[in-house]
């Protein structure tokens, strides 16, 4: 019996594969290396190079391996991009989906994690946002994973499958190990760009939006280390094999960080200063962020160990220097 872990050659995919690889599973994983890089995957899982929206791949895939369990995170992440490409947001994270569901049905899949996120919240009307929070996505992104997750509550009702959608906020950091990271060197993220320019490797970094109704101005979000979000994931899998229920479940740690508060914590992990400049909003970004996710606690027994901004600043840190390294 096999994990089959989509988009496993990803940032917070191979974190994955190398969790479920640690703890001995078998493990397959699809992912086209659109974004993702065939080196960060654990070589104790077994690559497969093709596309969710495959749907003969896909059931040969289940069928070969046994696969009773899927860890979904194929999919396209970027806000701005999902306002000015919407359709290629409801393409690769909602039609797509719905082909590799379909097959998992068909194939007899009994346990489906998906990565959702905090975008389907949209402007939340009180923070922390809770699981009850009415959902009001604000963007093409956030739309697209709410979809996928009523496809998913529909499915469990219609078939004999359990799943467990975990909601990220903003997932940040690397493997402690140093076995893997964020990787893909035009990626969006705070804190890997912040990082990247307090290596060199940019001339300066924009903060999108001054204005906020928050303390400082700078929107506010939940970071949550990469490694806790994991281990939420491999609690979701001993829940649903254990014959947990379904459910829906966030994953941060309860409190934010603004903007500048997170550029201040790189500029002293770096060591030194680096060039900020303000710049307008982006569309699609809500002032504020940030989870309530007592329900993961009690019912998944989650344990999140690294609940630390400066923990999490100091590993992105020394994975773009070993990035930088590797890279020559």
């Amino acid at each position: 019996m096999a994990v089959l872990v989509t988009g496993g050659a990803g940032y917070i995919g191979s974190h994955m594969v190398y969790a479920l690889t640690d703890r001995g599973e078998d493990v397959v994983v699809l992912d086209n290396l659109s974004t993702g890089f065939a080196w960060a995957v654990s070589p104790r899982a077994k690559l497969i190079e093709g596309d969710i929206g495959d749907a003969e791949l896909v059931a040969r895939l289940i069928r070969e391996y046994d696969v009773q369990a899927i860890i979904h995170f194929a999919g396209s992440i970027i806000v701005p991009e999902s306002v000015e490409n919407p359709l290629k947001y409801y393409d690769n994270n909602t039609g797509r989906t719905r082909v590799l569901l379909q097959q998992a049905v068909k194939g007899g899949v009994k346990h489906f994690i998906f990565s959702s996120t905090a975008a389907v919240y949209g402007i939340p009307e009180q923070n922390p946002a809770f699981e009850d929070t009415p959902t009001a996505p604000i963007n093409p992104y956030g739309r697209s994973k709410l979809m996928t997750e009523w496809m998913l509550q529909d499915t469990a009702k219609a078939h004999d499958m359990s799943y467990v959608a975990l909601r990220y906020f903003n997932v940040a950091g690397a493997d402690p190990q140093g076995r893997t990271g964020q990787s893909t060197p035009e990626a969006t993220h705070l804190i890997k760009v912040a990082c990247q320019t307090a290596l060199g490797q940019r001339e300066e970094m924009a903060v999108f939006g001054t204005d906020y109704l928050t303390p400082d101005g700078t929107c506010i979000r939940d970071y949550i280390h990469v490694s806790d979000l994991i281990a939420a994931h491999v609690d979701a899998l001993d829940h649903l094999r254990g014959g947990g229920a379904p459910g829906v479940f966030n994953c941060g740690y309860g409190h934010g960080y603004s903007v500048l508060e997170v550029i201040d914590t790189v500029r002293e992990v770096a060591g030194h200063d680096f060039k900020v400049k303000m710049a307008p909003r982006r569309p699609g970004d809500p002032p504020e962020l940030v989870a309530g996710a007592d329900k993961a606690r009690a019912t998944l027994g989650w344990r999140p160990r690294h609940d630390d901004l400066k923990e999490i600043v100091a590993s992105a840190y020394a994975w773009e220097r070993h990035l930088m390294e590797r890279n020559g």
